[in-house]
């Protein structure tokens, strides 16, 4: 049994508060807030969102105005355009896409800069052992690198 997909059409307008517990696709026009938390939005081809949003996944084929927060990915399609903030781990924009505003791609986990760092830190002090072991022909390879 397929799954039924929630759907605002061409001519739906609405100014105010959306949230729902299902996937959705607009084709209309929004004002306001979206919030889709564990839920995909998809703003079709002719959709025109100005709002804030929050959802697992965002989809842009269309216009939108306002911030985009997402626990999973955010995707600008081609032709699709976003003026605004981008919060979530992944984030893809197409070419012929447009885009205008910052982009933040930390996980919720690792909230600060300092656990990447320190990743990288961890990374280099196993790698400079490996260099300094061997005095073989190895070390000749390690140091190019």
């Amino acid at each position: 049994m397929p799954e039924e997909l929630a759907s605002i059409g061409k001519s739906i307008i609405i100014n105010g508060e959306l949230s729902g517990s299902e996937d959705l696709t607009i084709e209309g026009r929004v004002d306001g807030k979206i919030e889709l938390k564990d839920h995909v939005l998809t703003v079709g081809p002719n959709g025109r969102i100005k709002a804030q949003v929050s959802a697992k996944a965002v989809v842009v084929l269309g216009q939108v105005q306002g911030n985009l927060n997402a626990t999973e990915k955010v995707d600008i399609k081609e032709n699709g355009s976003v003026e605004g903030d981008i919060v979530a781990p992944r984030v893809a924009i197409a070419d012929g896409s447009h885009f205008r505003g910052s982009i933040d791609m930390q996980k919720k986990a690792e909230s600060s800069s300092s656990d990447r760092s320190h990743f990288k830190a961890e990374k280099s002090e196993k790698s400079e052992p490996k260099a300094s072991v061997p005095a073989s022909s190895h070390t000749n390879d390690y140091a190019r690198v």
